[in-house]
Protein backbone atom coordinates (compact mmCIF):
# COMPACT_ATOMS: atom_id res chain seq x y z
CA UNK A 1 0.00 0.00 0.00
CA UNK A 2 0.96 3.86 -0.47
CA UNK A 3 0.64 6.24 1.95
CA UNK A 4 -3.01 6.62 1.34
CA UNK A 5 -4.41 3.53 0.30
CA UNK A 6 -6.79 0.83 0.87
CA UNK A 7 -7.12 -2.53 0.09
CA UNK A 8 -9.39 -5.94 0.81
CA UNK A 9 -8.59 -9.23 1.71
CA UNK A 10 -9.94 -12.64 3.05
CA UNK A 11 -9.55 -13.23 6.57
CA UNK A 12 -11.49 -15.80 8.79
CA UNK A 13 -14.55 -15.53 6.72
CA UNK A 14 -13.98 -11.61 6.53
CA UNK A 15 -13.89 -9.68 3.76
CA UNK A 16 -11.43 -6.86 5.47
CA UNK A 17 -10.83 -3.61 4.21
CA UNK A 18 -7.53 -1.94 5.19
CA UNK A 19 -7.11 1.78 5.42
CA UNK A 20 -4.28 3.60 5.30
CA UNK A 21 -3.36 7.29 5.76
CA UNK A 22 -5.29 10.69 5.60
CA UNK A 23 -8.56 9.84 4.59
CA UNK A 24 -10.16 13.09 3.23
CA UNK A 25 -12.02 14.06 -0.06
CA UNK A 26 -9.43 13.78 -2.48
CA UNK A 27 -9.47 9.98 -2.13
CA UNK A 28 -12.83 8.94 0.14
CA UNK A 29 -14.52 7.65 -3.25
CA UNK A 30 -12.01 5.01 -3.72
CA UNK A 31 -12.78 4.10 0.23
CA UNK A 32 -16.14 4.34 -0.63
CA UNK A 33 -15.99 1.78 -3.76
CA UNK A 34 -13.60 -0.07 -2.14
CA UNK A 35 -16.32 -0.45 1.01
CA UNK A 36 -19.19 -1.12 -1.50
CA UNK A 37 -17.58 -3.67 -3.82
CA UNK A 38 -16.65 -5.89 -0.23
CA UNK A 39 -19.78 -5.84 0.41
CA UNK A 40 -21.10 -6.97 -2.86
CA UNK A 41 -19.50 -10.47 -1.69
CA UNK A 42 -22.72 -11.25 0.79
CA UNK A 43 -19.72 -12.01 3.49
CA UNK A 44 -19.19 -10.18 6.61
CA UNK A 45 -16.95 -6.76 5.91
CA UNK A 46 -15.17 -5.09 8.66
CA UNK A 47 -12.93 -2.00 8.12
CA UNK A 48 -9.36 -2.10 9.44
CA UNK A 49 -8.65 1.64 10.46
CA UNK A 50 -5.91 1.42 12.48
CA UNK A 51 -3.56 2.66 10.03
CA UNK A 52 -5.60 5.71 9.53
CA UNK A 53 -4.23 9.33 10.72
CA UNK A 54 -6.86 11.75 9.62
CA UNK A 55 -10.48 10.97 8.24
CA UNK A 56 -12.78 14.04 7.87
CA UNK A 57 -16.40 13.97 6.94
CA UNK A 58 -15.84 12.69 3.37
CA UNK A 59 -14.48 9.33 4.79
CA UNK A 60 -17.19 8.88 7.68
CA UNK A 61 -19.78 8.98 4.78
CA UNK A 62 -18.05 6.75 3.33
CA UNK A 63 -18.26 4.21 6.08
CA UNK A 64 -21.53 5.31 7.04
CA UNK A 65 -22.75 4.23 3.77
CA UNK A 66 -21.40 1.13 3.88
CA UNK A 67 -23.30 0.90 7.40
CA UNK A 68 -26.54 1.17 5.51
CA UNK A 69 -25.74 -0.60 2.84
CA UNK A 70 -24.64 -3.63 5.08
CA UNK A 71 -28.26 -3.07 7.68
CA UNK A 72 -29.84 -3.13 4.25
CA UNK A 73 -29.14 -6.32 3.42
CA UNK A 74 -28.84 -7.97 6.44
CA UNK A 75 -25.33 -7.94 6.06
CA UNK A 76 -22.41 -7.83 8.79
CA UNK A 77 -20.19 -4.40 9.06
CA UNK A 78 -18.24 -3.24 11.21
CA UNK A 79 -14.83 -1.42 12.39
CA UNK A 80 -11.64 -2.41 13.69
CA UNK A 81 -8.84 -1.48 15.59
CA UNK A 82 -9.92 2.01 15.11
CA UNK A 83 -7.39 5.21 15.53
CA UNK A 84 -7.54 7.64 18.42
CA UNK A 85 -8.13 10.07 15.85
CA UNK A 86 -10.89 8.00 13.87
CA UNK A 87 -12.17 7.58 17.18
CA UNK A 88 -12.31 10.68 18.16
CA UNK A 89 -13.99 12.06 15.56
CA UNK A 90 -16.76 9.19 15.84
CA UNK A 91 -17.14 9.74 19.41
CA UNK A 92 -17.89 13.52 18.84
CA UNK A 93 -20.65 12.23 15.94
CA UNK A 94 -21.57 9.98 18.57
CA UNK A 95 -21.19 7.28 15.63
CA UNK A 96 -19.16 5.48 18.33
CA UNK A 97 -22.78 4.22 19.08
CA UNK A 98 -23.77 3.21 15.61
CA UNK A 99 -21.03 1.15 14.24
CA UNK A 100 -20.03 -2.39 15.47
CA UNK A 101 -16.76 -2.00 16.78
CA UNK A 102 -13.71 -4.12 17.78
CA UNK A 103 -10.70 -4.00 19.55
CA UNK A 104 -9.30 -7.04 17.12
CA UNK A 105 -10.00 -8.48 13.36
CA UNK A 106 -9.80 -11.87 15.08
CA UNK A 107 -13.12 -10.65 17.74
CA UNK A 108 -14.82 -9.18 14.38
CA UNK A 109 -14.65 -12.48 13.04
CA UNK A 110 -16.67 -14.00 15.79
Amino acid sequence: MSENDCSTVDHQGLKLVRVRGEVDLSWSQRLRKTILEALASARPVAVDLSAVTYIDSSGIAALVEGFQNARGKGQRFSLVSVSRPVIAVLELARLDRVFPIFATVDEAAK
